[in-house]
Parts: C-alpha cells; structure tokens; sequence
C-alpha cells in the first residue's frame, strides 16, 4: 500500500504504549457530528501510521449507549484512515467458545435503540439524502482473514465466524434474554458491536472487528453469575492477547492493496444514498 496508508484502531487496550507504540502524539478534533470520545493518539506500528481511538473514553467514563459513535468513525476519516481494526468485550452464549477466547464475527444482530446509526440523517450538508446501507456482508472478509491468519501464527484459541447479538446496555441481559439470544444461534452478546460497522460501511472504510470472549453472560445455569469484577478481570487478560494480535497483523493489513475493496465500498455506499446523481458526496468520491 502507498505511503498514505494509515490504519485506524478502535478499542485496543493496551496499544498506547509507548513501547509499542512508536512516535505518539495526541490529536484533538472536532466533527460535524460532534465531539469523538476521546482525543486521537497517532503513532506508528512497524512503520505503519496507526490512529488509535479509545471507545469509551480512556477513563471508560462513557457507557455504551452514549458513545457518539459518528464522531469516532468520522474522525477517523478526517485523519484520512483507510481502514479500521476494533476490539470488543463479549459474553459468549455457546458452551464452545470460552472466556479468554477470541472471536471473529461475521454479522450482527442489532437489539438497540435510539443511537445514532447513519451520517445521512437530513440535518448535514456533508451527508445529504437518506442512505439505505446494504450490511452483507457486514465486516471486510480479507481483513477477518488477516486477523484469523495472524491468531493461528500467534497460537492463539480463536473462532471464525458467528453473529453476535449488541444490547443497549449498559445492564447486562436477564437470564431469559440470554437464553432467547444463545436459541437464536447467537455466538455472543455485547454492547458496543453496533453502529461501528454501519458507519464504517457509510464511510467506504473496510472494517473488522476482534470480540474478547470474557464470561458465558448468565444462560450457563452452573456458571457463577457474570459480575463487572468477572468481565474485567478476563478483559486484562484477553487485552494482552489481542494487543500481540494487532501488533502482528497491522504490518500485514499495510502490506495489502486496498485500493479496489475501499473503491467498491464507497461505489455501493454512494449508490445507496437516495439523492440526484449529480449531487456530490465528498467523501464517496473515489
């Protein structure tokens, strides 16, 4: 890829260090769409221009349903990232996949309500129209592949594939809700796995998403209650696992000429957005 690429990072734990992470600087930006959770740290991984974005703030001060998810997503297309990589907690609602295993979903099922899921919304000039989005598939499939790929080098325990369900949180599900979820053939539950993918889609921006598997939510009749000490204390762990996956993979994803899939995106992005053909979007222009 051209020297241009940079890498977008949304989650990542662990990613800020300096000892990893070289070059830092913080940026501060403002967005149409307001104020990003935090401010942007930019780096680089292996030579690789790298913007990382904590998603609940780098405090964790802001719960799932408020997070302004389209300052985030276009934030990082004002810093000109090309791609974007995120990690998320999830319970697992199968006895397979375990906590302390990774996760690389391929759909979503989404259970929230009232977050802001699409830039076109009538009340920006950048986005004008109404854009009906198509979400299969919902993550870039090469970049799913890159992650996997890099897992099975690294030795890591990881699944391909499987949809998860995102609540509105930020209380996790009644054991009832769990169980309707696990029988829907659900692989996991989780707060924060939608509108990133959407927005990603909107913006013509290729997207994956990593799912740190951090207890069995509360289906699991013999598994002790899930408690926020429970989550977190299997989060540390996994953060250490996917910060080697995502230091590993970020010099294979720049290796990849993305120029073709990052064209196709904003093509079927543009041809979603219902206005005249001779109004321009700028930032579908390819």
């Amino acid at each position: 890829m051209s020297g241009d690429f940079k890498l977008g990072i949304i989650g990542g734990s662990g990613l800020e260090d300096p000892q990893f992470f070289k070059d830092v600087k913080e940026v501060v930006i403002d967005t149409p769409f307001g104020k990003p959770s935090d401010s942007y740290l930019e780096g680089t991984i292996e030579g690789v221009k790298v913007v990382l974005l904590a998603r609940h703030g780098r405090k964790h001060d802001i719960m799932p349903g408020n997070v302004n998810f389209r300052a985030n997503l276009w934030g990082m297309h004002m810093l000109g990232v090309k791609v974007i990589i995120a990690s998320t907690a999830c319970g697992s609602l199968q006895e397979h996949i375990k906590p302390g295993e990774l996760v690389f979903p391929d759909s979503v099922f989404d259970r929230t309500a009232g977050r802001k899921s699409t830039f076109f919304d009538g009340e920006h000039n950048e986005t004008p129209g109404v854009c009906h989005i198509q979400m299969h598939p919902t993550y870039s499939e090469y970049l799913r592949k890159v992650l996997a790929k890099t897992a099975d080098g690294l030795g890591l325990k990881y699944h391909d594939g499987g949809f998860g369900v995102c609540i509105e949180g930020p209380r996790f599900s009644s054991k009832a809700e769990s169980k309707v979820f696990r029988s829907w053939g659900a692989s996991l539950v989780n707060m924060t796995l939608m509108p990133e993918c959407v927005l990603a889609k909107e913006l013509g921006i290729p997207y994956a998403t990593t799912s740190l598997v951090t207890d069995y939510d509360c289906w699991r009749e013999e598994e002790e209650q899930v408690s926020m000490e429970m989550v977190m204390a299997t989060f540390k762990q996994n953060a250490d696992k996917c910060k080697t996956l995502f230091l590993a993979a970020v010099p294979q994803i720049a290796k990849h000429d993305w120029t073709e899939e990052i064209k196709n995106l904003k093509t079927s992005a543009r041809h979603s957005v219902m206005v005249p053909p001779e109004v321009i979007i700028p930032h579908l222009q390819i």
